[in-house]
């Protein structure tokens, strides 16, 4: 056998060897990356019992008035909470009250209510229908509010775009956010769900 032939196919396969290898490395990084991508996405478990009115708890549904100084109401976005007031004083006079379910949340309880909804509903896609991620929650960033009884929920969606408060989701009532233009635009038209609100998508 040549020699020189005998070396250019050892050199050959030293080249193919080294390049195998560099693959094999860059394979081992990106799955390593992957991995540690997929467990920084992965939500720290909260435990309900830390949590305290501090971060927006309301323990007794219609027990919380639009005007009371809690942190679920008081942490509010200060142009919403003004329409909230605003929209619950004109429904009085029409013999309607109106009182705060859920408003402003802590990130903690945002979380508590996003693990309690995966157990409910039986998985993450179903959850995300109804409760959104801390980081996509306009709860947590004090630009929503959950109002009720039934009956004021009614008299909003006859009377809220007046105050600039919105139903957003067709899937919960209950749920209202501020849209200034609405008083002379009316409200936009209604996302489904969370899930197809762009802004669960940040």
């Amino acid at each position: 056998m040549n020699t020189r032939s005998t070396s250019s196919r050892r050199r050959l396969t030293a080249i193919i060897g080294a390049a195998l290898l560099a693959v094999a490395l860059t394979v081992s990084v990106v799955l390593i990356g992957q991995q540690s991508l997929a467990s920084a996405s992965v939500a720290p478990t909260v435990a309900p019992s830390s949590l305290s009115e501090a971060d927006g708890m309301i323990r007794e549904e219609g027990a919380v008035s639009v005007f009371d100084d809690t942190p679920a109401v008081t942490n509010l976005d200060s142009d919403l909470l003004a329409a909230v007031r605003a929209a619950a004083s004109a429904a009085e006079h029409d013999g309607v009250r109106m009182h705060v379910n859920s408003g402003w949340r802590s990130a903690d309880y945002q979380q508590v209510l996003r693990q309690d909804a995966v157990v409910e509903y039986g998985s993450e896609e179903e959850a995300a229908r109804w409760v959104a991620t801390p980081e996509n929650s306009e709860h947590v960033s004090g630009d929503a509010v959950d109002l009720g009884p039934l009956a004021a929920q009614d008299w909003l969606a006859r009377h809220g775009a007046d105050f600039g408060l919105c139903q957003i989701y067709a899937n919960e009532r209950w749920h209202f956010e501020l849209r200034p233009a609405a008083p002379a635009n009316g409200c936009p038209l209604m996302y489904d769900d969370p899930t197809t609100d762009p802004r669960t998508q940040r």
